[in-house]
């Protein structure tokens, strides 16, 4: 049997066998991460070769230049309608038209390519350019009008860029600390802009072509955003089927530019809008409706390429009535607010409202009552004025008050019986209600006449139970006539 010590003996060898293994395989991952960064660096330094040829390589390839002469020659021969309406997949015009989106993609990755290459050259001249001029295409033909001159007033930029950027570019230039570049430097840099422009011009070509074809292709999404903006969507994505695929939000930014507006307000300028903006819709779209008009567009152009995708309605039937309810929707979101109607007052009761009697509503009536000071401050008598607060007519008015007797202010109002009760129901409380006499009960009366003179308190209570005085259940108070009936017996 074995023992306890023997057990964590064989827990340990297990845990060194573990740590062989795991070291083990860490060695591989080390390996292999090295070997992929030996193969990014390579990638890398293939990009800063001195000779354009060995990091441009597309445009001496066969496949570009046999899609280039299919495409030329149907450019010339004109778009021809096929016999079905549509172009099938084993069309070969189909199968050219797929060769077309996929090489259009190609040669975006080569222009972003020769862009470093003229970036890593040129920036020896003119650092700052790059952080100006972010689009490859018109940093080369910026870089090619240049060239070596250090005057920027010399050279012609208009029709190349804004005038706005033109301004902060020639004002940069003249501060610039970069220097000439060698007459070879300055050939191959020359050389990469051609190259570039070169093959910017073969994929407007490409373009051209599946534009004219878009109609047969996608006859839904060309319905919607037009024949033009179809195919550069579709030359972007890189084909009909990656276009149904990808999400809408990606469809509304495949095109966009990153804009530099060079200290300028950024109120005016559209962000996050790519091809869609060149739409007639979008362009027929008021200012501020302009970002939503997108969001819908590109909604809508992700529905209409999935059917076109699967050729689910080749006649553009469902294209032409997504338009249309797109631009229902504008027209709906630029109609003013309805007006509020004036909600009628409600048909008063003919019947008078039963309301609640009692004790409650007595104490509340005679809270409330109007006084019979207050009706006089309310009423004028015709023909003689009011005396006021302030005199002249000035301040608060006193109404008749006064004017029925000697001409002073009066209130002839007594004391309510809600009040008089409250402190008759204090008092009691205060002394009690037995027959005993408070010992607070002073002898002092004070009189207006004589002042202060003596009296006895008991001798007032005695006298109310005497007399015509005493009430009908007094403990004193005895018949005053008594009519004997003996005699009738």
């Amino acid at each position: 049997m074995a023992t306890l010590a023997d057990s964590f003996l064989a827990d340990l060898d297990d845990l060194s066998d573990n740590e062989a293994e795991d070291m083990g395989n860490e060695d591989l991952d080390a390996d292999k991460m090295e070997d992929d960064i030996d193969g990014e660096l390579a990638d890398i330094e293939s990009l800063n070769y001195d000779d354009l040829d060995n990091v441009s390589k597309l445009q001496k390839s066969q496949r570009y230049k046999d899609i280039m002469q299919k495409v030329e020659e149907a450019l010339l021969k004109g778009s021809e309608v096929p016999e079905h309406g549509i172009v099938l997949e084993d069309d070969p015009e189909y199968q050219l038209i797929v060769d077309c989106n996929a090489l259009s993609v190609d040669i975006e990755n080569e222009i972003i390519i020769i862009h470093n290459f003229i970036r890593d050259k040129y920036r020896l001249k003119f650092p700052e350019l790059e952080s100006l001029v972010h689009h490859p295409i018109d940093y080369a033909r910026v870089v090619k009008k240049i060239g070596n001159e250090t005057d920027l007033t010399l050279v012609d930029l208009e029709g190349l860029l804004p005038s706005a950027i033109i301004m902060v570019v020639s004002v940069t230039a003249s501060t610039t600390s970069g220097k000439p570049l060698p007459e070879d430097v300055l050939q191959k840099t020359i050389e990469a802009c051609d190259r570039a422009l070169d093959l910017d011009s073969a994929r407007k070509k490409v373009l051209d072509f599946v534009e004219s074809r878009m109609v047969y292709i996608a006859p839904n999404l060309s319905a919607i955003v037009g024949s033009a903006v179809a195919a550069k969507l579709m030359g972007t994505a890189g084909g009909l089927g990656s276009l149904a695929k990808m999400p809408a939000c990606n469809v509304q930014l495949l095109g966009a530019k990153r804009k530099n507006l060079a200290g300028f307000s950024s109120a005016t300028s559209q962000y996050h809008i790519g091809y869609l903006e060149q739409t007639e819709i979008f362009q027929s779209t008021p200012p501020a409706l302009k970002m939503r008009a997108c969001r819908l567009l590109a909604a809508k152009s992700t529905l209409v390429a999935r059917v076109d995708s699967t050729r689910g309605d080749p006649t553009g039937k469902m294209g032409r009535t997504f338009r249309e309810e797109i631009r229902k929707k504008i027209e709906k979101w630029q109609e003013p607010p309805p007006p509020k109607i004036p909600k009628p007052l409600p048909v008063p009761d003919s019947e008078p409202k039963k309301k609640r009697g009692g004790r409650r509503l007595r104490k509340m009536k005679e809270r409330y009552a109007v006084t019979d000071m207050r009706k006089l401050a309310n009423r004028m008598q015709f023909g003689v004025p009011e005396e006021s607060s302030l005199g002249d007519g000035l301040g608060e008015g006193y109404g008749m008050l006064g004017q029925a007797g000697s001409g002073k202010l009066r209130m002839s109002a007594g004391p309510s019986k809600l009040i008089v009760k409250a402190a008759k129901k204090s008092k009691e409380k205060r002394y009690g209600s037995s027959g005993t006499t408070s010992g607070l009960t002073s002898s002092l009366a004070f009189t207006p006449v004589q002042g202060i003179e003596l009296s006895n308190p008991q001798a007032f209570a005695h006298q109310l139970g005497s007399g015509t005085q005493s009430t009908y259940f007094s403990e004193t108070g005895i018949f005053s006539k008594v009519k004997s009936n003996l005699g009738r017996i």
